[in-house]
């Protein structure tokens, strides 16, 4: 949900060094805090359980590990945060496999959910034996459960969309600032979006674009679409796919076009490009305002604001799950399951607006006075509530993630980064995907 992923030989690359680095640490793994993974008791009577992270979740943000230890003295919790899920995920699979090095706690994107499902579901404990699942979106429960029952993750946040937008660089474009003008402008159509963007782009502020990369509206606009990469009987359909067709001319009017800066999505150069606010808009999930606070700093506050996407979509969400490796099973099944409950969702809404997959928390939401100071006062929770109730259902599969990988990663850079063509860009995109396949 976090992060953007690589082409499929690089993962490949990454699972064998991550393979050989289990075997050489003997299954343990390093956090961002330099402790091991599954550590053992720490010599003062308490137990440390490490949670394996992609990105910014929000629980040490928003105080809740503190909030956690506090409650149980014996606990000792450290999270290991790796930035991309296209690096975290191989290396999970990896240890997963082996057995051993797994943190107590791992997050699973919703783009590897499937997969993790239909192929690792002996290798994570069954969190749905013990807990009430009505707390969480039934659809969300569903992604996470295998055709016999057994439920390998509960779910944290999901990722309705909007477009987060620096309102002081549409001011110096001559554009509205109205965060109800500007929905009301693209409403309906990622194409007049872009229609909005070549506005921008004929008084764009010096250094400036209109949009991050024809990527981010890829992801955004498939995320809208019913129809994906798998059709319900867990065929393979991206080639015939109605909603890739319709994401990728939308991802093409941008990348043939002089309104996007090129950016590679939470690469350094991307995070740089929101500090130095070289872009105006960004497709925005409910997840990213708190990246955005991150990476733009204290000079975006009150210059970024948020307007309704073009159409209602989803892009994003994930769930912790415990691995059966985990040498402290019951007490990470205790704190999965705290985290993941509506008051501690209700407390990351409130810390960085990731918007929970648990309604009973919905009617409390509020974000925290920073958040709405930041991006200027707007309606958080009633903007992405409206798009939450309207999301299409969707179907995944097994290599949902590759598969939007090579159109993003390798289709569009092609075009966008390296001046071909969209046919060649889709050609690329193609071969890598049947790589991935095995076709």
């Amino acid at each position: 949900m976090r992060t953007s992923t690589r082409r499929s030989h690089r993962l490949m690359a990454l699972a064998a060094v991550a393979a050989l680095t289990t075997g050489v640490l003997a299954g343990c793994s390093s956090d961002s805090d330099g402790t091991s993974s599954n550590a053992s008791d720490s010599g003062k009577g308490k137990t440390t359980l490490t949670v394996g992270t992609f990105g910014v979740f929000g629980y040490k943000q928003a105080g809740l590990y503190d909030a956690y230890m506090k409650l149980h003295p014996n606990i000792t919790i450290k999270e290991d945060v790796t930035t991309r899920t296209d690096v975290y995920w191989p290396k999970v699979l990896t240890r997963l496999q082996a057995g051993a090095g797994t943190d107590d706690i791992q997050a699973i994107e919703v783009g590897n959910i499937t997969e993790a499902v239909q192929t690792q579901a002996d290798k994570f404990v069954d969190l749905g034996k013990d807990v009430d699942k009505s707390q969480w979106l039934p659809w969300k429960n569903a992604q996470a459960t295998t055709k016999d029952g057994k439920q390998i993750g509960l779910g944290t946040d999901t990722g309705p969309m909007a477009i987060c937008y620096r309102k002081d660089l549409f001011k110096k474009a001559g554009l509205p600032t109205d965060r109800t003008q500007l929905a009301n402008l693209w409403k309906g159509d990622w194409a007049k979006y872009a229609d909005v963007g070549k506005d921008y782009m004929k008084k764009a502020p010096k250094g400036t674009k209109f949009v991050d990369s024809a990527s981010s509206v890829y992801n955004a606009a498939i995320g809208g679409e019913s129809q994906r990469y798998y059709d319900k009987d867990g065929n393979v359909i991206w080639d015939k796919s109605t909603g890739v067709k319709a994401a990728w001319n939308a991802a093409m009017t941008v990348a043939t076009s002089n309104m996007s800066a090129k950016l590679k999505q939470f690469d350094p150069t991307w995070d740089q490009g929101f500090a130095n606010a070289s872009f105006a808009t960004v497709a925005c999930p409910a997840w990213m305002m708190g990246y955005i606070q991150e990476k733009a700093g204290d000079s975006g506050k009150g210059n970024w604001d948020v307007a309704a996407a073009p159409t209602a979509a989803n892009w994003g969400g994930s769930f912790l799950g415990v691995p059966t490796a985990s040498k402290h099973q019951a007490e990470a099944v205790a704190l999965a399951k705290w985290l993941t409950a509506p008051e501690q969702q209700e407390k990351v809404f409130a810390k960085q607006a990731s918007f929970p997959s648990t309604p009973a928390a919905y009617p409390n939401l509020k974000p925290a006075a920073a958040t709405t100071a930041y991006f200027s006062n707007a309606p958080i929770t009633q903007i992405f509530s409206d798009s939450a109730k309207t999301i299409p259902v969707q179907t995944f599969g097994i290599k949902d993630q590759p598969i939007g990988t090579a159109i993003t990663d390798v289709g569009i850079l092609q075009v966008e980064q390296k001046g071909k063509t969209p046919a060649q860009g889709w050609s690329a995109a193609t071969k890598e995907i049947k790589d991935v396949l095995g076709q």
